[in-house]
């Protein structure tokens, strides 16, 4: 599996407050985007599973509310997250 706990800990101990900590925003924006990577190389291996594409896309979605909700609340978390993270936008 692609998303170990040991990965889990080190993308939480990185992007949030503590390895425990799984529920700032940063820490789930980070994770969120590690799915994404993972899940957009699967999809350009494998073109017509459409049940993976779908996945990405509400993933994509998830990611962005909590990016719109880091931006109305702290501008300067949003802006760090996004440097951190190399997310466009």
């Amino acid at each position: 599996m692609y998303l170990t706990k040991e990965v889990k800990e080190q993308i939480f101990t990185k992007h949030g407050k503590s390895a425990t900590d799984t529920g700032t925003a940063e820490g789930q924006i980070a994770l969120f985007t590690f799915r994404i990577n993972h899940l957009t190389e699967h999809l350009k291996k494998n073109r017509h599973d459409y049940n993976t594409e779908r996945s990405l896309v509400k993933l994509v979605g998830k990611r962005r509310s909590l990016l719109d909700y880091l931006k109305k609340k702290d501008i300067n978390r949003y802006r760090e997250i996004i440097k951190e993270l190399n997310i466009r936008k």
